[in-house]
């Protein structure tokens, strides 16, 4: 991911109008800036894009596969926060197997999406804030000596 001047930019991938909407506002509330696509096609384009903070996805389209999203989305290096039905647990299992760092129920964001969307968020960046500069001690380590 490159650094950006603007706010933290989240890829939002939702088919229904109306929760895509919602989860736009959310995390736009939550401080960021949303990128919504609604199709397979759009998610793998926008994916090509390098300065995302994350991506959320909604489990439950017919019109992509949830899951081959979330995966995408780990292969490109960008965090993932999925949400579906709190009563689909093989669902919501197999997501995080794929690769997202959480997966919450409706509800949860309908309730408290800002503040779980900026949470994440922030938690995202320490972690990759992290993940770098342990990349940049392995390669900067110099081999003990005995």
């Amino acid at each position: 991911m490159t650094a950006s001047t603007g706010p933290a930019r989240v890829l939002v991938l939702a088919d229904d109008l109306i929760w895509s909407t919602r989860l736009a506002g959310h995390v736009r509330t939550a401080g960021a800036e949303p990128v919504t696509v609604r199709t397979a096609a759009g998610w793998t384009a926008a994916l090509a894009e390098s300065d995302l903070a994350g991506a959320i996805v909604d489990l439950t389209s017919l019109a992509y596969d949830g899951l081959a999203s979330i995966a995408a989305a780990r292969d490109a290096g960008v965090a993932v926060l999925a949400v579906g039905q709190h009563d689909d647990h093989v669902l919501r299992r197999d997501a995080l197997a794929v690769g997202a760092d959480r997966v919450l129920a409706y509800r949860k964001l309908f309730e408290d999406g800002p503040t779980t969307i900026a949470r994440w968020l922030a938690a995202s960046a320490a972690s990759d804030s992290a993940s770098d500069s342990a990349a940049l001690d392995a390669d900067h380590t110099e081999p003990a000596t005995r």
